[in-house]
């Protein structure tokens, strides 16, 4: 459905602001999956991007749900910049147990169950062993907050780990797509400051299950709430480096309160 959607005219709207962009496809694709799941489960929950975007409750609750990105990369998909994934990640008892991210223009299918490894393609994968951060490549992205204090604190952080120096800094445009990279050991680390959870929920499971680390400033993770800065790294040194290099950033959490 994206491909084929690339292949016409893209009707774009703005969501939060004029760079938090939305088209048809996000909204069809999430339709496409969440109504696909419901045919076979039909007591699971789920939280999408688009869902939420529209007012639809974001709870996590024991039950098993399933945490959806339709279209990570939506400014990507808008002008065809080569990264665009779906994320899929599904918890129970607010524990994340699986997830898939597909590239769709790459034809790469990552995915990963707690436990059992990750693969891309079928093929196991595994982060990089680089232990000298300044042999390494660190991905990060800027958001779509674009506010003096925002845009400052996250150059700020990028001019700091640029001069470490570290091989280079770059960024895909989606975070599902960055943390991949990081699960099979393309780059060292990632981090970006504000980042919800249908961005990471796959991801989190596939970096994870690749050997990696997932740590905010407070070296803790919760998928109860979104991390005021998200670092996937192969080695606890380059990520311990990064995280105290990263400015921190107030972010709101994701999830409403359990009613």
């Amino acid at each position: 459905m994206i491909r084929e959607a690339l292949q016409k005219d893209i009707d774009v709207m703005q969501k939060s602001s004029p760079v938090d962009l939305v088209t048809e496809t996000d909204q069809k694709v999430e339709q496409l999956i969440i109504s696909s799941i419901k045919e076979k489960y039909p007591t699971h929950s789920f939280i999408g991007e688009e869902s939420v975007a529209k007012g639809e409750a974001c709870v996590l609750t024991d039950k098993p749900t399933w945490i959806i990105d339709p279209v990570d990369g939506t400014t990507n998909f808008v002008h065809g910049f080569p990264f665009v994934a779906v994320s899929i990640g599904f918890a129970v008892n607010k524990e994340l147990e699986f997830g898939v991210v597909y590239s769709c223009l790459e034809d790469k299918m990552y995915k990963a169950q707690k436990g059992k490894g990750a693969f891309c393609n079928d093929e196991p994968i595994q982060v990089s062993d680089v232990q000298d951060i300044k042999k390494s490549i660190i991905i990060s992205e800027h958001g779509v907050d674009r506010s003096p204090e925002k845009v400052t604190k996250i150059f700020s952080t990028m001019q700091k780990i640029l001069c470490i120096p570290v091989h280079g800094l770059r960024g895909s445009g989606t975070a599902a797509t960055n943390m991949c990279l990081v699960a099979c050991g393309a780059v060292e680390a990632f981090f970006e400051i504000g980042i919800h959870c249908w961005d990471i929920a796959a991801g989190a499971v596939i970096v994870k299950e690749a050997g990696g680390l997932l740590l905010d400033v407070n070296d803790y993770l919760s998928l109860v709430c979104s991390l005021a800065i998200e670092i996937d790294c192969c080695y606890r040194q380059v990520s311990a480096f990064v995280v105290g290099m990263a400015v921190s950033t107030a972010h709101e959490c994701d999830f409403e309160e359990e009613k």
